[in-house]
């Protein structure tokens, strides 16, 4: 049978009683050595009911050799579904492609509280390794039973136990499709880094083909029988209350849908033709408020601050009166959209009173809690299924498709979708935090650091404490009342940290007259910086001076484990038009487990963080978006791509990290530098350069 996920059929709704026994078997065993065989009866404890510290709650191992794993993770480009495959084939000693993933299935899989923050690699990657383990040895011990020998007298390989004898056993064989019920072992051994043979190797997508080929079945390409399709009535700003609604053509158009709960009003009719065009006929009156616009909003955030400035504390004062020299800046950081390929979508259906949404989601379980919340539903009667999405950059934690179609499918007692346009995702989806960051430095002439005050309003507290040695300093994130929707982006707040503490810092070098580079490598401490510093920095040619008209820029920072530095080479024309010449990046998040996926992680952090920094913005009045489509909302394309040179540094001695957002942090400050070393101006401005030109 192929998994759940990858036949992406959502009407095949299995049992998880069911399930287990088309996974091979269907027989719960209490795998303790004492009475390795000892049953628990026909009926089968659902992987998901297993408590998480059991083995069987993330692996099963069927009759004919197939390993099927649960994860609570997703796949939203980031190929975790290949990588995590990789680090359990390793540890369990299997071919990879006897791997199945189940991920994102809110009644198969083991809580998990969502993919996001960089934890896939270095949290679910450790807990499937030593549930891996743990089941080897278990394998091994039973074996061991079976045949009256020590168990360190046999090896596994390839899915089979054999003793020096050749005998040989396969571990669908030994298990007979049971479950694992056995506690995982967290003192477990782990095999090293430096010995990987399936984790470390680059390892095509397993499931690449299906993206190829088209074949693979997105949220927005799902169908179920008597489907229909939902739209939304939006408010025509933010904050707009609704007064009044006439309802009445929509609900006399044969085949419409209305539905109106408080302030929800939707319709689902069988095509998106007619479910627009009912919208189309609601008439509603709405009662709008004054809200700032983006010509005013970095005023705004600052005095609206909800706790105050943070006034220095008395060492900033003292250091900083002390110091040869001062350097204060405001950097200003504009409101940002995600722009997913794929806009939200949920698909729900409601049978004998559960609920069942298959939705693009980086939360199935905060999905599902919504859910419950909302509909004041038990949980055992909703039920979230991921399947692999169109991106997510952090921007698909929320529910609304989800709950949008929940609501019309329970109305119409036929299953409904509900697809976002590409307006709707650029207007009500939330966006990267605008932010205000006041940075205040005294520093001495020899380019040694007194004295960092560092004031974040709004933007967030991510990559918020320097990686530079400086005695006295102070990093504060001051909330702010923001009239947008804002949430968590890619990096989070790191990339409007480390843009302002990496401009700050260049500033500085400036100062002083000392290089970029060896005022960065002057004030830090940490070995693994240094590293990618001086990686990026001999991959570049840092030490060659730029031809006339161009400059170098260096800018660097750590998030969630990684370690990154990015070179930047910038020409700036006589029209003063900027062209981004190369980019080169040194990346280190401990062992990588697969190569070729890291980089297209960098890579895909490069290019995102192009469009951050050189021209994307949100620009809004009066609580309306006046850029909510790809048209008008400016994204990097082929032509904006300068030259891009990756230096992937494998630590094989450190746990492996997550790669999914350091990428990203320093290309904002690393052309922004580059732009100072070649005209003298400090832009502090993100995003740089919304018109190409220097203002």
């Amino acid at each position: 049978m192929e998994p759940l996920e990858e036949k992406q059929e959502p009407n095949l709704l299995i049992d998880r009683r069911k399930f287990f026994k088309l996974l091979g078997g269907g027989l719960a065993v209490a795998f303790v050595l004492e009475d390795i065989f000892a049953l628990a009866g026909e009926s089968v404890t659902p992987t998901s009911a297993l408590p998480a510290n059991q083995v069987g709650a993330w692996i099963h191992i069927s009759e004919d050799g197939t390993i099927s794993v649960f994860t609570g993770k997703v796949e939203v480009g980031q190929n975790i579904r290949t990588s995590l495959s990789q680090l359990v084939a390793e540890e369990l000693h299997v071919p990879l492609d006897s791997i199945k993933m189940i991920m994102g299935d809110t009644d198969l899989v083991p809580y998990d509280a969502g993919t996001f923050g960089s934890r896939s690699t270095p949290q679910m990657g450790t807990q499937l390794r030593k549930a891996a383990a743990t089941a080897r040895q278990a394998l091994l011990d039973m074996a061991a039973k079976n045949w009256k020998t020590d168990s360190k007298t046999l090896k596994t390989e390839a899915g089979f136990i054999s003793d020096s004898n050749g005998k040989k056993i396969s571990f669908g064989q030994l298990t007979q499709g049971q479950q694992i019920i056995l506690p995982i072992a967290d003192q477990v051994s782990l095999s090293s880094s430096k010995d990987w043979k399936i984790a470390g190797k680059t390892i095509p997508k397993v499931n690449g083909r299906s993206f190829i080929t088209g074949s693979h079945k997105y949220v927005s390409d799902m169908k179920l029988p008597e489907m229909l399709h939902g739209k939304i009535l939006r408010a025509p700003s933010y904050e707009a209350k609704l007064v009044d609604v006439d309802l009445a053509a929509a609900k006399a158009m044969a085949g419409v849908i209305v539905v109106q709960e408080g302030d929800f009003v939707g319709v689902a009719a069988s095509t998106v033709h007619l479910a627009e065009k009912a919208l189309q006929s609601i008439k509603a009156k709405w009662e709008e408020s004054e809200q700032p616009s983006r010509s005013e909003i970095f005023d705004y955030l600052v005095k609206n601050a909800r706790n105050g400035k943070k006034e220095a504390n008395a060492d900033i004062v003292q250091s900083m009166a002390s110091a040869e020299l001062k350097h204060s800046a405001k950097y200003n950081i504009d409101y940002i959209a995600h722009v997913p390929l794929e806009p939200r979508a949920g698909l729900a259906q409601w049978t004998d009173g559960k609920l069942t949404v298959w939705t693009g989601t980086q939360r199935p379980f905060g999905v599902k809690q919504d859910l419950v919340n909302a509909l004041n539903l038990p949980p055992d009667k909703v039920r979230v299924i991921m399947p692999d999405t169109g991106s997510g950059y952090g921007g698909k934690h929320s529910a609304e498709a989800a709950l949008e179609a929940a609501r019309l499918a329970k109305a119409a007692k036929k299953p409904v979708k509900v697809v976002w346009t590409r307006k709707e995702e650029f207007t009500w989806a939330y966006f990267r935090p605008a932010g205000v960051i006041e940075v205040n430095a005294g520093f001495k002439k020899d380019g040694s650091i007194n004295a960092w005050k560092f004031d974040n309003y709004n933007s967030g507290n991510a990559g918020i404490n320097t990686q530079y040695r400086i005695a006295n300093q102070q990093n504060s994130y001051i909330p702010s009342k923001t009239p947008l929707k804002q949430g968590s982006y890619r990096g989070l707040a790191s990339t409007a940290n480390v843009f302002a503490r990496e401009s700050h810092i260049a500033d500085m070098a400036r100062m002083v007259d000392i290089d970029q580079l060896e005022f960065r490598l002057k004030n830090t401490d940490n070995d693994r910086l240094k590293a990618v510093l001086t990686a990026a920095a001999k991959s570049f040619n840092w030490s060659s001076k730029p031809p006339a008209g161009r400059g170098y820029g260096i800018a660097c920072g750590f998030e969630k484990g990684g370690y990154v530095a990015t070179c930047a080479e910038v020409e700036v024309l006589a029209n003063k038009s900027v062209k981004i010449i190369r980019l080169t990046e040194a990346f280190e998040c401990g062992a990588i487990v697969n190569p070729h996926h890291l980089e297209n992680q960098i890579l895909g952090g490069i290019v995102q963080g192009l469009g951050g920094a050189l021209f994307e913005a949100i620009d809004f009045e009066k609580g309306k978006i006046l850029n909510p489509s790809l048209s008008a909302y400016r994204v990097p394309r082929f032509k904006d791509m300068p030259k891009i040179e990756m230096v992937m540094l494998n630590r094989t001695d450190l746990p492996s990290a997550g790669a999914g957002e350091a990428p990203i942090v320093g290309v904002a400050p690393a052309i922004r530098n580059a732009i100072l070393d070649a005209t003298g101006t400090g832009l502090t401005v993100l995003p740089l350069l919304p018109t190409g030109k220097l203002a």
